[in-house]
């Protein structure tokens, strides 16, 4: 007699799950909000135990930076001139940003970083170095400028989500690259000396 049983062990196969819960945690949070959408509710949403979910990230912070980084992926990097590559990374982070679930995403986990260091080093090793290292790279200028550019394009961005619940229109992210790009025209600025 054989036996229809398959061998692979119970469960969901572990390759996916990552995607389902990404998925998840961004539709979650933009049904509900940042605040509401809780790792339990965010499980439930995947059709995941909590517990599967705390195996691989220890706390909602840490599961929201991978799903960020997932959502973003690479930068891409268009373009050969700096203004061309700057121009195109801003236009990337809004239409990231614009995304549903992410804007929110970002601006809760930024939110809770203030008091949690932590999760603040988590977001700074894990979110922000690999994209300032690859713009550091990319456009020959030492780390304080391109965490002023992060700064600057990141933190505009989010403050009109935070604002008004809307990422930022075209005309508006046409303008913010102008007054970025002005201010980073001349070229790679001085090394940090402080």
């Amino acid at each position: 007699m054989t036996s229809n049983t398959s061998a692979r062990p119970p469960g969901r196969p572990r390759t996916g799950v990552n995607a389902v819960v990404f998925a998840a945690t961004l539709s979650t949070i933009h049904e509900l909000g940042y605040a509401r959408a809780t790792v339990e509710r965010i499980a439930a949403a995947a059709g995941v135990a909590k517990s599967t979910v705390y195996r691989r990230w220890p706390s909602k912070g840490a599961l929201i930076v991978d799903c960020l980084l997932d959502a973003f992926g690479p930068a891409p990097l268009e373009g050969t001139s700096r203004a061309e590559l700057m121009s195109s990374t801003i236009r990337w982070i809004a239409a990231k940003i614009a995304e549903p679930g992410v804007g929110d995403a970002f601006a809760g986990v930024f939110s809770d970083a203030v008091s949690d260091p932590d999760l603040r080093e988590i977001l700074s090793t894990r979110l922000q170095d690999p994209y300032r290292l690859t713009l550091q790279d990319a456009l020959g200028e030492p780390e304080n400028r391109v965490l002023f550019f992060i700064d600057v394009v990141v933190g505009v961005l989010l403050h009109r989500m935070g604002m008004t619940g809307e990422p930022m229109i075209d005309a508006d992210v046409a303008a913010l690259v102008e007054m970025v790009l002005a201010h980073f025209a001349d070229g790679p600025g001085p090394a940090y000396s402080g």
